[in-house]
């Protein structure tokens, strides 16, 4: 993901504005009911200087002249002081918890928006963005956004206060007032020199926040070869790298607050004493007198918190902006796969097609500039309903990339996927995953039960579980487990080894009952005979099915009714196995690969334990059998 641009403190405020607009319109009931409790706070502090003193007229002198206090004037200030306390400590109640409402529910809100936006995008643009950098879009950027509903309500609340100090300081002496109010504008400034210093330094906080999770997530996935090639050192030395500037950014980020937050804290109290000052000087001429002074500076006092009750806000607003900025980013992103209205037809084999097929992966060059790596080109294929066909070819011709056009997991740059001929971009959302059924070749488990790895959250019985079971050779090793269909199989299926969990992947799409099954090399961590039981069973079983291999045992492609061949992306012949071998010298060099190199290790053998004379007798036979297995 680019990153964030740094904002000017002018651009920061409009965007924090509108992202607080944002807010309210997503939570506008809590967030008033969090806006009336602050007000309440407000107007109940202000007029605990009016009961203070209402009380002392009330009660407090008239028991000072009589020299005694009676229990009905007790009750009375006690009572008169209670009920303000009381009002003062239910809106402190009702702000903060409507508050903390409205900003869990906007982060919750919108870290499930992330997610749907993250199922919508089409699998190539999760390509271009690193997994850490998406938790963290989910995560930390959605905190950083709403945090600052934390502070708003107060600072909102909390202007009647604001406002009856500036009114009452205006109606008692107009000049104080006016010097008491110089500190707005100095409270202004320092708010934009404060956004201009922090904007930079949260930008790349942030940045920092996803690099740490983009650097976490990258050493737990890659746990096996971080252990097996005793690469810890560097994997601690790289993570202690990347906390260890997230941290210095924290830290400068602290400093900076650290060295703003005294200055804007100082500057209602340099007012306070600025209006003391300037009182002084008019009781000295006869305009007031020092009762007025004293009510003034108590009152400027009741508007210096609402001021700096919106300084924390205005401190929050860079976070919000930028974090705004992060998940916004994801919510616009481009590439959403268009869907249509069309059915796929139930209840029979599918037929599958492809016309002139071309994909290209989007990469950077060294320069950072976006350049397209083809993976296939022109491809054309049909395959007949029912029928089996393997798709062979080199590493990196395309195969994978092909099963995943079939499957529209990306959708072509150019060409059409069709499925009974209609075109997979036709389908309506879901369409597809209801007909047609992938194992790719890395197989992914859940932490959860066998049971649950199979179904996925469908209501299947234990019956029709074990069914797919058998299909996929897995009835045995399941049985020996702890608790059968029950077993926790841990995280990745880490309990499992890399057989289980193919078998198990293959029960999960057999149960499923596909009409199109697509199997991307899903045998290759199963012994031959294993591998072989399975696709027999397959076979049998997927009379209604019309199924791909991605294949690479001959085992494999020998049950197959066609074998399409692929290379650098492009199919270079199709057709039965054994026309292929005599027609395609590159398919015929990649299915006899294992033969030869077998063949040419028991020359190697042959040669040391006998002498030359019969090498020369051996070597021919070999190689008649390296023949006969490619027919």
């Amino acid at each position: 993901m680019p990153a964030t641009a740094t904002p000017s403190p002018r651009s920061t405020l409009r965007e924090g504005l509108s992202v607080v607009r944002r807010g309210i319109k997503g939570q506008p009931r809590w967030f008033t009911l969090a806006v009336l409790g602050a007000t309440v706070y407000g107007v109940m502090t202000g007029l605990m200087a009016w009961a203070i003193g209402w009380v002392v007229d009330e009660a407090v002198a008239p028991a000072i002249e009589a020299g005694r206090v009676t229990a009905s004037q007790l009750w009375f200030i006690g009572g008169v002081l209670a009920a303000v306390t009381v009002v003062n400590v239910l809106g402190v109640i009702g702000r903060r918890l409507a508050g903390g409402i409205a900003m869990y529910n906007l982060g919750a809100q919108y870290r499930r928006e992330v997610t749907r936006q993250y199922l919508r995008l089409p699998l190539s643009w999760h390509h271009r963005h690193p997994s850490g950098q998406l938790l963290s879009n989910a995560n930390a950027d959605v905190e950083a956004t709403w945090n600052i509903f934390a502070p708003l309500p107060m600072a909102i609340g909390v202007v009647v206060m604001l406002v009856f100090g500036i009114v009452q300081m205006v109606v008692v002496d107009p000049f104080l007032a006016i010097v008491g109010l110089t500190v707005f504008p100095m409270l202004l400034l320092a708010n934009l020199a404060f956004q201009r210093a922090m904007s930079p330094r949260v930008t790349r906080a942030q940045q920092l926040r996803a690099d740490v999770s983009e650097v976490a997530h990258e050493s737990f996935e890659a746990a096996l070869i971080v252990k097996s090639l005793g690469r810890e050192d560097h994997e601690t030395d790289r993570f202690r790298s990347v906390t260890h500037e997230l941290r210095d950014a924290n830290i400068e980020v602290g400093r900076t607050r650290g060295r703003f937050d005294p200055a804007i804290e100082a500057i209602p109290t340099l007012g306070t004493l600025a209006v003391l000052l300037v009182g002084t000087l008019r009781v000295r001429s006869g305009d007031i007198s020092a009762a007025e002074v004293a009510q003034i500076a108590y009152l400027f006092s009741i508007t210096a918190f609402p001021v700096r009750a919106l300084g924390w806000v205005l401190a929050e607003l860079p976070r919000a902006v930028v974090g705004w900025q992060r998940i916004s980013a994801v919510l616009e992103a481009s590439g959403s796969m268009q869907f249509g209205d069309r059915e796929l037809p139930r209840g029979r084999a599918s037929t599958v097609a492809t016309e002139d097929l071309s994909y290209a992966y989007e990469i950077e060059d060294e320069q950072g500039e976006a350049d397209l790596n083809p993976a296939l080109v022109g491809v054309t294929l049909e395959v007949p309903a029912g029928s089996t066909v393997a798709i062979v070819g080199p590493t990196g011709s395309g195969k994978s990339t092909l099963t995943n056009l079939l499957m529209r997991l990306v959708d072509p740059d150019t060409g059409a996927v069709l499925v009974d001929g209609v075109d997979l971009r036709q389908v309506r959302r879901g369409g597809v995953p209801e007909v047609a059924a992938l194992v790719a070749q890395q197989t992914f488990m859940f932490d959860d039960t066998v049971r649950g790895n199979v179904t996925l959250g469908r209501d299947d019985d234990d019956a029709a579980v074990w069914r797919a079971l058998d299909v996929a050779q897995g009835t045995d090793f399941v049985r020996h487990l702890a608790h059968g269909l029950d077993t926790h199989v841990g995280e990745r299926g880490a309990s499992l080894s890399g057989g289980q969990r193919q078998r198990i992947a293959l029960a999960r799409a057999v149960i499923r009952d596909p009409q199109l099954l697509i199997l991307d090399d899903a045998t290759s961590a199963v012994d031959p005979s294993v591998e072989q039981a399975i696709l027999s069973r397959l076979r049998e079983a997927s009379s209604g099915t019309t199924v791909l291999v991605v294949a690479y045992r001959m085992a494999t492609i020998l049950l197959a009714d066609e074998v399409v061949y692929v290379e650098e992306g492009r199919v270079v012949d199709h057709g039965r196995h054994a026309d292929l071998v005599q027609r395609c010298a590159g398919y015929e060099r990649l299915v006899t690969a294992y033969a030869r190199e077998a063949a040419e290790r028991a020359a190697i053998a042959a040669a040391e334990e006998h002498p030359r004379g019969t090498e020369a007798q051996d070597q021919p036979g070999e190689v008649d059998d390296v023949e006969e297995v490619a027919r």
